[in-house]
């Protein structure tokens, strides 16, 4: 089986109850360490799904990894693997969600 891709975007996060269930339904997990400088992986293909991290960042944030998370989340969803809301939203048409203050 392919494993999920889980993007982590901030060290205060991680797969929590999420990599537990995947963890238990013998589903192979690939951690991505976006915060640590890991590289985003090119083939969405690769992966049997996607998990995504929180963080006090910002989808409308200057970060060196949004725009090719976003590449890789068009390539995903061209493929029809499941999908966050705001980072693909950005992906897709260009714009993010803002979380209310």
């Amino acid at each position: 089986m392919r494993p999920v891709a889980i993007f982590r975007f901030s060290p205060t996060e991680g797969p929590g109850h999420f990599g537990e269930w995947l963890s238990e339904h013998a589903i192979p997990i690939e951690l991505v360490l976006l915060d640590e400088g890991a590289a985003v992986p090119k083939d969405a293909a690769a992966f049997s799904g996607i998990g995504m991290m929180g963080g006090p960042m910002s989808v409308n944030d200057r970060l060196p990894w949004i725009a090719p998370v976003c590449s890789f989340l068009r390539d995903a969803i061209a493929r029809r693997r499941p999908r966050d809301w705001t980072l693909p939203r950005r992906a897709v048409d260009g714009e993010g969600a803002r979380a209310p203050a």
